[in-house]
């Protein structure tokens, strides 16, 4: 069976650096930092105080009231985003075959607030199961895709990959495949997270994840830098449209980028941490590279997973260095977290449009923060630090990891 090409036609972004793929971009090239003091709730007695939040985002700007209010954030920052992308796509929804349009999103944890809000209601109450008929609808993953299929009547597959912090990019290959093998036209997919919460910054302290470099929130998140101390948390959604390539060309679409491969593996080691030496790394990467007919000699850019965590970035720059050998020092190498923070679910949709704006614009987006070198990081490594780099980026790999040694790959190239 010949696979099918599949093309990306359409990106939406809701970030805490811009709330649209263009405002985005620009905050990547620039070298912006959405990291800042917490707005949400009183952080006193918090060893981490700050995030990276949305700013300047109101749900009923986007969405009627009363649909909002039966959404948790996580999944109102989906339907902005795919929103956004549908419309960059101009797919005319009254003329297209919804049969075979599906929506395949991630999300790494759903409605947390959600949960967390009625729990403390009813801890606070007298006893009495008074429950909001919302609750669960609002709080279950797969609800964001679902919302997304009912406004516009896309019944094609509809669900949600759960792989934490892979979430999204998992969407994506599964996307990829649902049109390759001729199932869809189109598929929906990318991510959201809202986790900027009491029990999300409260949970990840707990597990001394996060940095806590709160005199400085905004050059907290400083993957390779030999002083990091943990990721940032950030909240927001990314959203792209997969096309099936004769479809978007038969219709005029604007092809972004062709999504080359993928490619899953597991760790296979810890609850949390990563391999020391990144072996499900290493899979993965050539997991991809191997499902794109890709040799490691053609990629020209990678963002990598890069959380700014001690264990983490090491782990990932040995693997890429294993997979790609002498090559590795060709390749501009960038954390894309050191500006957005760490979006959890939403990573891998995130840091795949930035990758595909790096290819259209001929330029990489730094990784800021970096002040000091780590002795345990390869110096001859590209990490494209602290200023954008101009780049002929023709093949580029998005890296994205999750608790539970979740590993997922995707990779995009230049449309022939």
């Amino acid at each position: 069976m010949e696979l099918k090409r599949v093309v990306v036609t359409g990106l939406g972004a809701l970030t805490p650096i811009g709330n649209t793929k263009e405002d985005f971009w620009e905050g990547l090239i620039s070298g912006k930092s959405g990291a800042a003091p917490i707005t949400y709730y009183d952080t006193e007695k918090f060893k981490t105080k700050f995030a990276c939040e949305l700013k300047g985002f109101n749900a009923t700007d986007f969405l009627d009231r009363k649909e909002a209010r039966k959404m948790d954030k996580f999944a109102q920052y989906a339907m902005v985003a795919s929103d956004e992308a549908i419309a960059d796509a101009k797919l005319n929804l009254d003329e297209i075959n919804k049969l075979r349009v599906g929506v395949i999103w991630g999300a790494g944890i759903g409605g947390l607030e959600t949960f967390q809000q009625e729990v403390l209601n009813f801890a606070e109450g007298d006893g009495t199961p008074r429950f909001n008929p919302f609750f669960i609808p609002k709080m279950i993953a797969d609800i964001a895709p679902a919302n997304i299929s009912i406004k516009h009547g896309f019944m094609g597959p509809n669900y949600t990959t759960v792989s934490a912090c892979a979430s999204s990019a998992n969407a994506m290959f599964d996307a990829l495949n649902s049109i390759r093998l001729g199932y869809c036209d189109v598929v929906v997919t990318g991510g959201s997270e809202a986790a900027v919460t009491i029990a999300g910054m409260g949970g990840f302290n707990a597990m001394h994840a996060l940095s806590t470099r709160n005199e400085s929130p905004e050059t907290a998140s400083r993957p390779f830098d030999g002083t990091r101390d943990g990721f940032v948390l950030g909240e927001g959604a990314g959203a792209l449209i997969l096309e099936e390539y004769e479809h978007a060309k038969a219709r005029g679409a604007k092809i972004y980028a062709e999504v080359a491969g993928g490619g899953l593996s597991s760790d296979a080691y810890h609850m949390t941490a990563p391999h020391p030496e990144g072996i499900g790394v290493v899979e993965v990467m050539k997991n991809c590279l191997e499902n794109a007919g890709l040799k490691p000699e053609d990629v020209d850019h990678i963002n990598t997973h890069g959380t700014s965590t001690p264990l983490g970035d090491v782990a990932e720059l040995k693997a890429i260095s294993k997979v790609f050998g002498d090559h590795a020092k060709n390749i501009n190498i960038n954390s894309t977290k050191s500006m957005t923070g760490h979006l959890l679910g939403a990573a891998g949709a995130i840091e795949a449009i930035s990758v595909i704006l790096a290819m259209e614009n001929g330029l990489v987006p730094p990784t800021i923060n970096h002040t000091t070198v780590d002795e345990k990081i390869d110096p001859e490594l590209n990490l494209t630090l602290n200023k954008a780099q101009k780049r002929d980026v023709k093949v580029a790999m998005s890296n994205t990891f999750g608790f539970g040694g979740h590993n997922a790959c995707v990779v995009f190239k230049k449309i022939d």
